[in-house]
């Protein structure tokens, strides 16, 4: 049995790549990007997207997760149901396990709202923290 991802940005689903920067959010756009946005704010789940993006297939099970993160079953269960409610991964039950997988649009989604559309590969580079920049 598939769990769908909830729907993503409503601010998406009738426009083509706006940006913040085009026009005021509505309040219930807000609310959407909020969701998304409160879901990814959490080092665990950035790791969890990272991990399960990168696994083999693009998919992961709960059993793969806990030992490169040291947490117990129950506590990561816990943050992809988050990522799951905001339409970030998908899930699946197979068996006693369920497996989960990002919804590549969902990530694509929330890179066109934050996008500006305009940012040159240099300012790119120029503006991302230390850590994160290519050696």
């Amino acid at each position: 049995m598939t769990i769908p991802p909830r729907p993503g940005l409503s601010l998406l689903a009738d426009e083509c790549c706006p940006t913040l920067l085009r026009e005021p959010l509505t309040a219930g756009q807000a609310a959407d990007l909020a969701r998304i946005l409160k879901a990814l704010a959490d080092p665990t789940r950035l790791r969890l997207v990272s991990m399960v993006a990168a696994h083999d297939g693009g998919e992961a099970c709960v059993c793969d997760l806990t030992d490169p993160l040291g947490l117990t079953q129950p506590t990561i269960s816990h943050h992809l149901k988050i990522l799951v409610d905001a339409g970030i991964f998908t899930r699946e039950k197979r068996g006693k396990w369920a497996y989960y997988a990002v919804v590549p649009s969902a990530l694509d989604a929330l890179s066109s709202v934050l996008s500006t559309g305009q940012i040159r590969r240099s300012e790119a580079s120029a503006a991302r923290p230390a850590v994160l920049r290519a050696p």
